[in-house]
This record gives C-alpha cells, sequence and structure tokens, in this order.
C-alpha cells in the first residue's frame, strides 16, 4: 500500500522516496519546539519516518499510512516472511466443494488494546462499515470486491454484505462470488482489519487514539515531531520484541541522523549509497538490501489524442534508453522495468523484454500516425508529483530522450506531492508518473488492478475487451502453471502491443542497520517486520 495507490499507493520507487526524504530532512532542520512526548531511554527502536495521514485502515491509501497501521491493527491472516498466507486473528478456515464458501474459526479472547474481546460480528461490521459509501474507502472496492454483495453495498444499493456470515461469536462465513486464487491475500489489506465499533463512534477523528488489535499500540503522537508505539501486552501472538518504536520526523537529514546515532536504521539516498556500496567503507558492514515488489513507471493517458493512437504509445516507449538511464543516472540501485510483473512474483518472465529501443522504428510509427516532421507538431505535458519545481534526473533523463530521439515538445506540470494520487484521477495530462507495491504477492495486483477497464487505478483509461478476458480466465483457473501462463499472455498484450504504459524500473531497498539491531527485515511489500526486532544493550 501501496506513496504508492494502495494500498497500496504503495507510489515512488524506493530510490524517490529517498529523494524526498532529503526534502523533508531541509525541512525539519528549521524545527526548534521541544516535543510534548519523549523518546523512551532503554528498549527502543529510533527510525526516521513523517506523519502518517490517517490511521483509518479503510482510508488508507498510501504506503506510508499503511506501515504504521499494520503495527496497530490486525485481521483475520496475515503473510508470513516468505509471503505465504498464514493464520492471524482467524485459527483456521476451511472452504467448501465449490471453493467459495470459506469458513473462518476465530482465535477465542483475543483482545482489542483495551481488553475488550473480538468476535466475528466485530470483522461483519469493520468490511461493512468499509463498503458504506458514506465511510469514503478508495480501497474497499479493490480488495473486498470479490465477497458477494460487497458492490451492491459500495454503489448504495445494500445495507449489508450478502456475503458475510456470523455464525456464533467466533465463526465467520464468507461467500465469494467465483473461486479465485488471491482472495485469502486480499484479507491481509488494512481495509479487511477489525476495528472497534465503539472507537469508531467515539468521534471523527477516532483513528488519532485508535483502539487496533496489533502487535504494537499507540502511546503518543505530536504532529511533525514523533509517534511512539508501545508493545501490546495483550498480543494474542508472540509480543513484539522490543517495547518501544519511536518515529522522528524532526531532526535533520535521515543518514546524517544515522551517523550521529540518532536512529538505528536509515534508508540510502542515491547521493550516499556510492560511498555506502564501497567495501572499504565504515559503514559498508552495516549495509541491507532488499528486493521490492513495485514498480514506478509513465503511464499515457489513452482517451485523447495523443496517447489513443496506439502507434503514438509504442513509439514514445521505443524512443527511450532505459538501461542507460538506470545505469548512468541511478547507478544500476534498482532494476530495468521490462514488463509490469516484478522479479520473484508468480507471471515474472525474465525473458520477456517489452519494448526494447528502437528509434527508427519509434519515428516511423509517428509519422504513420501522422506527427513529426511534415505532419502534426508533437506537444506532451506530463503530470509529476511534487510543487518546487524539482524533478529527479532519472526523470528528466527519460523526458529528454522523448524531445532528442522524437522532436516531441514536453512541457511538465506538478501536483502537490501530498495529493498527487488524490487529484491525478481528474487533473492528469498526457502522460504521468504512477507507482504501485504491491499488497499481495500475485500478478493480479498488477495486472488487473492497474490496467483492467474500469479500475479506480487505472487512471489512464486503458481498456480492451481481450485483455480483460484473459484477467477473467487467470481469476478462476485453478491450475497454477495455467494461470500463469494467462497473466504471462495479458502482460504481452498490455506492453508489448497495446503500450498502455513505459514501464520504467523495479525497486530495492537499501537501508543501513545498526550492529546492535537484530531482525529488523524489509518485507518484499515494503513494510518492515517490527514486532521482530530487538535492540541491545
Amino acid at each position: 500500500m501501496k506513496a504508492s495507490r494502495m494500498t497500496m499507493q504503495k507510489w515512488l520507487s524506493p530510490v524517490l522516496i529517498l529523494l524526498a526524504l532529503l526534502c523533508l530532512g531541509s525541512n525539519c532542520l528549521m524545527r526548534t519546539s521541544t516535543p510534548a512526548i519523549s523518546v523512551p531511554d532503554y528498549d527502543v527502536l529510533l527510525l526516521r519516518d513523517s506523519d502518517p495521514s490517517t490511521l483509518d485502515p479503510a482510508m488508507a491509501r498510501e504506503t506510508g499510512s499503511v506501515g504504521y497501521i499494520m503495527q496497530i491493527f490486525s485481521g483475520l491472516v496475515a503473510f508470513d516472511e516468505n509471503m505465504n498466507v498464514v493464520p492471524d486473528i482467524a485459527e483456521s478456515w476451511e472452504t467448501d466443494n465449490t471453493n467459495a464458501v470459506y469458513t473462518f474459526h476465530l482465535r477465542q479472547g483475543v483482545t482489542f488494546h483495551d481488553g475488550g474481546l473480538v468476535t466475528a460480528a466485530d470483522f461483519k461490521y469493520s468490511w461493512e462499515r468499509a463498503c458504506d459509501p458514506a465511510t469514503g474507502s478508495q480501497t474497499a472496492g479493490t480488495y473486498l470486491n470479490d465477497i458477494v454483495g460487497a458492490t451492491q453495498m459500495l454503489e448504495g444499493n445494500a445495507e449489508e454484505i450478502a456475503g458475510v456470515e456470523v455464525e456464533g461469536d467466533y465463526t465467520l462465513r464468507v461467500t465469494i462470488d467465483q473461486p479465485k486464487a488471491y482472495f485469502l491475500s486480499k484479507l491481509a489489506q488494512p481495509v479487511a482489519f477489525v476495528v472497534d465499533r465503539e472507537n469508531v463512534d467515539s468521534g471523527q477523528d477516532w483513528w488519532r487514539e485508535p483502539n487496533g488489535t496489533g502487535p504494537f499500540e499507540l502511546s503518543g503522537w505530536e504532529l511533525g515531531e514523533l509517534l511512539l508505539l508501545e508493545r501490546n501486552d495483550l498480543y494474542y501472538r508472540d509480543q513484539a520484541k522490543v517495547r518501544y518504536v519511536a518515529f522522528l520526523f524532526s531532526g535533520g537529514y535521515s543518514t546524517q541522523m544515522y551517523e550521529l546515532n540518532q536512529i538505528h536504521v536509515t534508508g540510502i539516498s542515491i547521493y550516499d549509497l556510492e560511498r555506502v556500496m564501497d567495501p572499504t567503507n565504515r559503514l559498508h558492514s552495516q549495509l541491507a538490501i532488499f528486493a521490492q515488489y513495485n514498480i514506478s513507471y509513465l503511464g499515457f493517458n489513452t482517451i485523447k489524442a495523443p496517447f489513443n493512437d496506439i502507434r503514438v504509445r509504442q513509439a514514445f516507449c521505443m524512443a527511450v534508453d532505459k538501461d542507460r538511464v538506470v545505469s548512468q543516472v541511478l547507478l544500476d540501485s534498482v532494476d530495468v522495468a521490462r514488463g509490469i510483473v516484478p522479479p520473484g512474483m508468480i507471471g515474472y518472465d525474465a525473458g520477456f523484454n517489452g519494448l526494447e529501443q528502437d528509434v527508427d522504428t519509434a519515428k516511423a510509427l509517428l509519422a504513420e500516425a501522422g506527427y513529426g516532421p511534415g505532419g502534426n507538431p508533437l506537444k506532451v505535458v506530463v503530470t509529476l508529483p511534487g510543487s518546487s519545481g524539482y524533478v529527479s534526473n532519472s526523470l528528466i533523463a527519460i523526458l529528454w530522450q522523448w524531445k532528442e530521439n522524437l522532436g516531441a515538445e514536453v512541457e511538465i506540470r506538478q501536483l502537490d506531492g501530498d495529493a498527487y494520487f488524490d487529484r491525478l484521477d481528474e487533473e492528469k495530462d498526457d502522460v504521468f508518473f504512477y507507482g504501485w507495491s504491491a499488497d499481495y504477492p500475485d500478478p493480479q495486483d498488477f495486472l488487473d488492478v492497474l490496467f483492467r477497464s474500469g479500475s479506480v487505478n487505472n487512471v489512464g483509461g486503458y481498456g480492451d475487451a481481450a485483455y480483460d478476458a484473459l484477467l477473467d480466465q487467470a481469476a478462476v483457473e485453478p491450475d497454477e502453471s495455467v494461470r500463469e501462463a494467462l497473466y504471462r499472455q495479458a502482460e504481452v498484450k498490455l506492453i508489448s502491443e497495446d503500450a498502455a504504459c513505459l514501464p520504467l524500473w523495479f525497486g530495492v531497498s537499501y537501508l543501513l542497520i545498526k550492529p546492535r539491531v537484530e531482525g529488523y527485515t524489509i518485507s518484499p511489500l515494503g513494510f518492515p517486520l517490527l514486532a521482530t526486532v530487538s535492540v541491545s544493550d
């Protein structure tokens, strides 16, 4: 979740996120106020971060908020360190002979942070609250839509989700529209987490004092300064190893804070990466690298000229040398994306090359479409996140190639980064930057969620009946190898034939971790598993 769209919008590649941290750091240097809450001086993990936009599981759309929510709340199922779906509040489950009806058996004695018991009725309430149009969730339609009746409730045509039935305090029966291999994975998303009804009813800003069920509870939060989590001693699974996690929102540049021993972990910006990668550097032994299931790409507005023409989209894809940008500008810190499905995920095809650079063919395609010398002038407006005028060198290198190789006049328009994804649907121009981090390890979360006709995350408006048909087949295919082949076929159509977007790169997380910190890892979904972390004296 995605900040990426999310979830999991989950946006920007790790490199660009780190560049954003640079800007945050420069602002924070001006702060002189003293936080009203203090950082504990023992058994604490110190991290650098920024304020979440919400701690409401039904409303979180970007990675920053989801990272906190994952620590404070929980659901029926979760992912383990190998990205397998495992029991969480649900102790077990089974399906009927149609594989479309799930019966979940909840652990007995699970409590909210205040000690109140969690029952099956709490899950029914939480999901129906998420699907209530009055709530305004932007994620319920993506992650709960397989449940019978969820769409009807989202559309305001039902007062409850017909496919969710409570059978006693600890049994929940869920009926989905068709058997789908990825359904359980969707239930590991924040929008499917359980919330306390009394907590929600306490006021509009209830989530500033959330009563969750996760391994940590919110101990204090001062906007712009500090957020403090404390171990939940009532947690129903293995309790967190560290008592406190303090997220510092001020103090300066993250890497500098790390070197001054003010924080235990930091991401590494492109400016520091080269020296840290040097084996002779004193920080090199503290370097940890984690592959991520995310992608950055430039999307095309396919519903208006010039990018409603496949030939124009293909030309703009074939005019770019991504390998050169990744090597010379990004110092090979990310992996070139030929397609959409990330390495390591089911359906990834290492031999797929997408649309490779071929400037002559690109020019010919433009001429055939009526653009270029002797044709219509080609002016392109690109929408990017930000408001300061700063554009990353990597994106400048991409856009420059359109001007150099195609003769296109390229204009950049920025939307404020904090509201970028909220405004992008209505305010996108011809081309737009987009990033997505996986909410669950399945190609459906990329090929379907981002590019199916009518999907809320399909910002470019791409639509093709044959493509949608492949997704429909893959969704219900029980044979994993056949399902994988269908998704690969869909990716070929999306990228090589229809050029719905220009894939740029798959992200990689580079971290520095203090030697006294054990168990700190980043999952491929982009979240730290803080409950497994310990800090020695």
